[in-house]
């Protein structure tokens, strides 16, 4: 069975149809519960797989899950820290799979799959890390764009290191000077 946003989109829509309207402590309950319910049916559909592509999954499940609980929150509670961790969780969620992913590689294919993850993991954290300080509420707009300006560049970099590390990966195939010549492109798109 395979999960993607869409379905998690179709889910949280059903769930949250009243979006506009503050939602009750009860209806928050049953919301969870009805995520908790679509989770167990979800992975027991994985009980039919086996190997790798079982344990693919149950990580989509188990994200599916854990997307939906965090919106759920975003939307009973909407503060920037909520919505931060429901974009982060999205980002972890993506992460968790396409690293259960990279186990149908061996050798550098695998490590390089494994570097790409981290590098998109990274960039989806990074990014709902600047959406937060965007959305933050200020009273100095000038601290606020200075505060927004620093995340950014912070961002930049950590996108940046991870993207490097994920093109140095792919040089470590390579042998002799080819492979220097690699690191060194990898060093020099990348402002290592």
């Amino acid at each position: 069975m395979h999960f993607n946003r869409n379905l998690m989109a179709l889910l949280v829509t059903g769930l949250f149809a009243t979006a506009s309207m503050a939602m009750t402590a009860a209806e928050h309950s049953a919301a969870k519960q009805r995520i908790s319910a679509e989770y167990k049916a979800s992975k027991n559909q994985c009980d039919a797989m086996s190997g790798n592509a079982k344990d693919v999954c149950v990580k989509q499940a188990k994200g599916v899950e854990d997307v939906a609980k965090a919106e759920l929150a975003a939307q009973y509670k909407p503060t920037d820290k909520a919505h931060y961790k429901a974009r982060k969780a999205q980002a972890d969620a993506d992460y968790a799979v396409a690293k259960e992913k990279c186990d149908d590689h061996s050798g550098n294919d695998k490590d390089v799959c494994n570097k790409d993850a981290k590098a998109a993991h990274v960039t989806a954290v990074e990014n709902a890390k600047v959406a937060k300080a965007q959305a933050k509420p200020a009273d100095n707009m000038a601290e606020k764009k200075a505060d927004v300006a620093k995340v950014k560049k912070d961002a930049a970099e950590e996108k940046r290191e991870a993207n490097y590390k994920a093109a140095k990966e792919r040089c470590d195939a390579l042998s002799g000077d080819t492979q220097s010549k690699c690191v060194d492109d990898a060093k020099r798109k990348y402002a290592q």
